[in-house]
């Protein structure tokens, strides 16, 4: 059975595939095979599964779903979070992958592949950003919050700032390292497994605080799931917060899975 490290080096090793497939890839816009794919995920999605395949641990991934399943290990994976980002030269975006087994996430790596920077994370063993340990903000309260989200509120939640970035595993990991205070899924949106749970390890052993806003169970291995994370550095800020985005997520909320 392989431990952390040799975990952390395989995730290291499929961003590392990734980067190289995407790297000869002229034009990142031409559409995928569905709506909101783009030829880019696909080319992603096969490093990906080459590496994953290679070390016979289970999939579940955005753009070709479940591979193994019952495996012990399960890798999570979103090839490139961020694509519309990729595909307009916005550099955010993110290979995000996420070890789980049958305690939870295990072991994750979250890396900017437009600027190579790497977050990485272990269960128990803390989380880094290129090697240096990271740590959130402490801003208690919304008023004083920059805030990141995902999807649009009905209305002003009483943030200090907000920013909408749009790669979901980045931004929470920008709470997991203080350069945002909080992050937040708003309005009707959703987020998949593979978009969050990389870098809801990041954000735990940093010492940040991740919920879901509806108060659903994060950790599921569904490929319909869909979850709303809410996350900062202080607990009190991050009950504001889902308290605040809660009517929203109600009245728009995909059945529970």
């Amino acid at each position: 059975m392989p431990d952390d490290d040799d975990l952390l080096r395989m995730c290291h090793d499929v961003v590392d595939a990734v980067a190289a497939a995407l790297r000869p890839v002229g034009n990142w816009a031409p559409p995928g095979r569905r709506p909101g794919q783009y030829a880019i995920d696909l080319v992603a999605d096969a490093a990906a599964l080459a590496v994953l395949d290679r070390d016979g641990v289970g999939v579940l991934s955005e753009e070709s779903g479940l591979h193994r399943p019952g495996s012990a290990l399960m890798a999570v994976v979103d090839p490139v979070d961020g694509s519309t980002n990729a595909a307009h030269g916005i550099p955010w975006y993110a290979t995000s992958i996420c070890v789980v087994d049958s305690d939870g996430p295990r072991v994750a790596v979250v890396a900017n592949q437009a600027t190579g920077e790497r977050y990485e994370a272990s269960r128990g063993g803390g989380a880094r950003r290129d090697g240096a340990s990271v740590a959130p903000s402490h801003v208690a309260h919304v008023a004083d919050a920059v805030v990141a989200l995902t999807g649009f509120p009905s209305r002003h939640l009483g943030w200090a700032q907000f920013r909408a970035f749009g790669a979901a595993a980045l931004d929470l990991c920008a709470v997991a390292d203080g350069r945002v205070d909080a992050f937040s899924v708003c309005g009707r949106s959703h987020l998949a497994p593979w978009d969050y749970l990389g870098a809801m390890l990041v954000c735990a052993e940093a010492g940040a605080t991740v919920v879901d806003g509806a108060g659903e169970e994060l950790v599921v291995l569904q490929p319909a799931a869909r979850r709303a994370p809410v996350a900062s550095g202080s607990p009190a800020l991050c009950r504001q917060l889902a308290a605040l985005v809660a009517p929203d997520l109600a009245s728009g909320r995909v059945a529970p899975t």
